[in-house]
């Protein structure tokens, strides 16, 4: 009897409908099956990262960066973002898996490392990785803590984890031209490394093999996003998210979808519309896998000794350094000239926040003697009329010679006194850059003056012990205790 279709029967045409998928599948397969020889190593180092013992110099690192990076969260939890952060929590408060820090709040692992990012990028206090132009921890160790309670890791795994997500991120946008495509493109290269670097992360966590590796960055290169009208916030809020919330939440998402069973590309680095012909057709894909176990990007990550804006580390330290030479007073300074790379100065000239403002920070500089975490984050400050008298002292003068230096941020800083001297000191390493580093004592110093305001003093060393003692932890289910308050 004729079907529906003429002399075609109902199994003539599953038979012919079943043929076209397989028209449609097996180019589709071929596709998946070609993978590059750079995916190829970066998805095996990926895999293998949870079980690959960190140098220990790099261990050293690894936690120094945690550490700074949970003081970042823990002070952050106290600022404007902070709290809108953690009003957010409270009201979509989901499944209580991983910990919101500064809170009582349990949650999904999604959300908890959304927050956390926000609160890790509240303010300027968080590490920076120059090359890449990107604030790595902000994203991965949220991700990796958030992934990490889910799927019960130790701590070491834990390290491994951060220490991964550092290798990847970074090198994706130095892979794409680091400050020239940012530059070029008017992108976020914050939240493209971040995005990448917390899957990365949380992909280690969810122990993905090789192959989800793979699927992995197809999801991480899908989401990344954020472009430079960040810029434009004038409350940190919508930066925080851009750099940090976003990109370890990503970063989550795609490892737990992957981990559910979600496959993807296998290279979305290559091949017809891959990630790099669609956003930097002149990247260098080899990048991402240049130096890959041997050059760990944790290493080359600074930690901020100051709580402000990259660009204004070096000035504050020139300052810091010429008051050593010879002492003066606010009053005694007649003018101050900072000299900056272009495109580093333009960042932090006269900008509406303070701890991004380098000439306010300078004001705040000569006037209180340091730059402190409070000061930094006093809003109301930047009308009071004494710092604005000393402010209006304070000339930038953007230098190119400076700008061929990049991605070393170099500042030149001469301040000319009432009395007719003058004074200049030019600043090639930061202190808490990779060529002239902060000691662990430092950067604990600097984590308890962060953070026991809010956690109280016993509760905060408690957390440096842990986190400095990490590698000896069979789980991370300790650190909510420390990381959190009223509980």
């Amino acid at each position: 009897m004729p079907g529906p279709t003429g002399n075609m029967t109902r199994r003539t045409l599953i038979s012919r409908g079943a043929l076209a998928l397989v028209a449609t599948v097996l180019p589709a397969a071929r596709l998946r099956a070609e993978v590059s020889p750079v995916m190829e190593a970066l998805s095996r180092y990926m895999a293998a990262a949870k079980d690959h013992p960190l140098p220990a110099e790099v261990l050293d690192a690894v936690k120094h960066h945690v550490l700074d990076t949970f003081a970042a969260m823990v002070s952050g939890s106290e600022l404007p973002p902070g709290k809108a952060a953690l009003s957010f929590a409270a009201a979509q408060a989901g499944r209580p898996v991983a910990t919101v820090v500064g809170s009582a709040i349990v949650t999904s692992p999604m959300d908890a490392a959304l927050i956390n990012g926000v609160l890790a990028h509240s303010d300027e206090t968080d590490d920076s990785h120059g090359e890449s132009q990107s604030h790595p921890g902000s994203s991965t160790v949220p991700a990796a803590l958030a992934a990490g309670e889910a799927f019960q890791i130790t701590g070491s795994q834990f390290l491994r984890a951060v220490a991964l997500g550092y290798d990847v991120g970074p090198r994706v946008t130095m892979a794409l031209g680091g400050v020239t495509f940012r530059n070029d493109t008017r992108r976020s290269t914050h939240s493209i490394a971040g995005t990448f670097g917390a899957a990365a992360a949380a992909g280690s966590a969810a122990s993905l093999d090789a192959t989800q590796m793979r699927w992995l960055l197809d999801y991480a290169s899908q989401e990344s996003s954020g472009f430079a009208v960040w810029e434009r916030d004038t409350d940190h809020i919508e930066k925080g998210f851009v750099f940090a919330g976003m990109p370890a939440r990503n970063g989550v998402t795609a490892a737990l979808l992957v981990r559910s069973g979600f496959n993807g590309v296998d290279d979305v680095f290559s091949g017809a519309d891959n990630y790099f012909q669609v956003n930097a057709p002149k990247g260098t894909t080899a990048m991402l896998v240049d130096g890959l176990g041997e050059r760990y990007e944790v290493t080359r990550t600074d930690i901020k000794k100051w709580t402000v804006g990259t660009p204004i580390q070096a000035p504050l330290d020139a300052i810091a350094n010429l008051r050593r030479q010879r002492p003066f007073e606010a009053d005694d300074v007649q003018r101050v000239i900072v000299r900056l790379a272009p495109t580093v100065g333009a960042v932090v000239d006269n900008r509406d926040i303070p701890d991004i403002c380098l000439q306010h920070m300078i004001a705040v500089m000569l006037i209180d003697k340091t730059a402190s975490f409070a000061a930094a984050h006093d809003k109301p400050r930047m009308d009071d009329q004494t710092v604005r008298s000393h402010r209006a002292k304070v000339e930038y003068v953007p230098d190119q010679e400076l700008a061929r230096l990049l991605p070393v941020r170099v500042a030149v800083v001469e301040i000319t006194l009432k009395d007719g001297s003058r004074l200049s000191e030019r600043v090639e390493a930061v202190r808490g850059t990779v060529r002239n580093p902060m000691t662990r004592d430092e950067i604990a110093d600097k984590a308890r003056d962060l953070m026991a305001p809010v956690l109280g003093r016993g509760q905060t060393q408690r957390l440096i012990d842990g986190v400095l003692s990490l590698d000896a932890a069979r789980n991370l289910r300790p650190l909510r205790s420390l990381l959190q308050r009223g509980a």
